[in-house]
């Protein structure tokens, strides 16, 4: 899965006049990278390329030398060029044309060095592993540029690549295994997170309440009266996942909320009308529905649909799906399906929601919400 573009120096396998294979190096527009998390996170034989720290030479399953490297053969690759923690590695096969330059006995002096290696993500040492490389290449100490939304032949459209031209069940099938590939994170964790999601374009010291639209102080997060905590726009309890990691932590679907306003919404479905909400003016709610402020309802469609596509019973978690009912209960559905999308077309992403999407795939979570990039894609889907 391809990312975006960058000028890298890719080391290349050519043939000399006399048949030899020899390693050269050659300036080149690759593609850019997935994290070791992410690599290690999408072991399903795909080919892809990958940025981490060599940290190391497994031998073994669980068992990685720092040091008295025995062979060229694999090297460890990590986010941290401290991590000592195996199961956060991902293992590299070093084929013999890469031995003689990217060997840890050969070349001890690459511990720490920051490494690119292009190659197949499939186990290794029966541990997450790339193997079969095409490509290696150091990639000096300055972290890859986050992708930006640049256009239909931009890097988010790299990103989306396996989706391209499909519609229907195979667009949703593509979209899923896409956003499937992402960096999970605690619930403790999601507080930060917010604080830098939505950080108040106006303040940098404030966040914005999504149905309140208040603007508030980050340190006043908590339980407290008017404090804000951390809104599951998909209710937790529809599917019963709780704050677990996994769809109770996806920074896709939390968001800063008002105490009470946060309760006043409870695990409501999303439908029209209702009575004034105190604290959120603009939105309304009633015995089983609650409808959000003009200027988020889009955002709040966005949320959904996200769910549904990332969340499709895999990964230990329920099949999330969008319905056409109020009152879902415990079930893992949620609705109004024919609102929401109403809501999609009356109020498309702005500015707030798109920074919002570029900081969870670059810094958090390193997938996208393919609603904010390609609005039209919902239509495909659910109409």
């Amino acid at each position: 899965m391809w990312r975006t573009r960058r000028i890298a120096v890719a080391v290349a396998l050519v043939l000399t006049a006399a048949g030899a294979a020899v390693v050269t190096t050659s300036t080149a527009a690759v593609a850019a990278d997935l994290s070791v998390s992410q690599a290690i996170a999408a072991q399903d034989g795909r080919s892809a390329s990958v940025v981490g720290y060599v940290v190391g030479q497994p031998t073994a399953t669980s068992t990685v030398l720092r040091s008295g490297f025995t062979g060229d053969t694999a090297l460890a690759l990590a986010d941290s060029a401290s991590e000592t923690g195996t199961t956060r590695m991902l293992y590299v096969q070093i084929t013999a044309a890469y031995r003689a330059q990217f060997g840890l006995q050969s070349n001890p002096s690459l511990m720490g060095r920051r490494l690119v290696v292009a190659g197949q993500l499939t186990a290794y040492f029966s541990h997450a592993g790339l193997k079969s490389p095409t490509a290696m290449s150091l990639a000096g100490t300055t972290p890859t540029t986050s992708p930006t939304a640049t256009g239909s032949s931009g890097p988010v459209e790299a990103y989306y690549a396996a989706a391209a031209g499909k519609t229907g069940t195979a667009l949703r099938t593509a979209l899923h295994n896409i956003i499937k590939v992402q960096t999970t994170i605690s619930y403790d964790e999601v507080w930060n997170a917010l604080k830098d999601t939505d950080q108040d374009p106006n303040n940098a010291n404030n966040v914005v309440l999504l149905y309140s639209g208040r603007s508030q102080s980050k340190t006043t997060n908590g339980g407290g009266a008017n404090d804000w905590n951390r809104e599951h726009v998909w209710a937790k309890s529809h599917g019963d996942f709780g704050t677990a990691t996994g769809p109770g932590t996806d920074v896709h679907h939390l968001r800063p909320e008002d105490v009470s306003v946060n309760s006043a919404r409870g695990n409501k479905d999303f439908d029209l009308g209702g009575s004034a909400v105190s604290e959120a003016p603009g939105c309304l709610t009633d015995s089983d529905s609650f409808e959000p402020r003009a200027a988020v309802k889009g955002d709040v469609a966005r949320m959904i649909m996200y769910m549904a596509i990332r969340y499709e019973g895999g990964d230990g978690w329920p099949d999330l799906e969008i319905n056409n009912s109020v009152g879902n209960g415990s079930a893992p559905r949620i609705g109004k399906l024919s609102v929401l999308l109403q809501w999609h077309q009356q109020d498309p992403p702005d500015a707030f929601e798109k920074r919002r999407n570029e900081r969870i795939y670059a810094v958090w979570q390193h997938n996208r919400n393919p609603f904010i990039d390609h609005p039209e894609w919902a239509a495909s889907i659910w109409s």
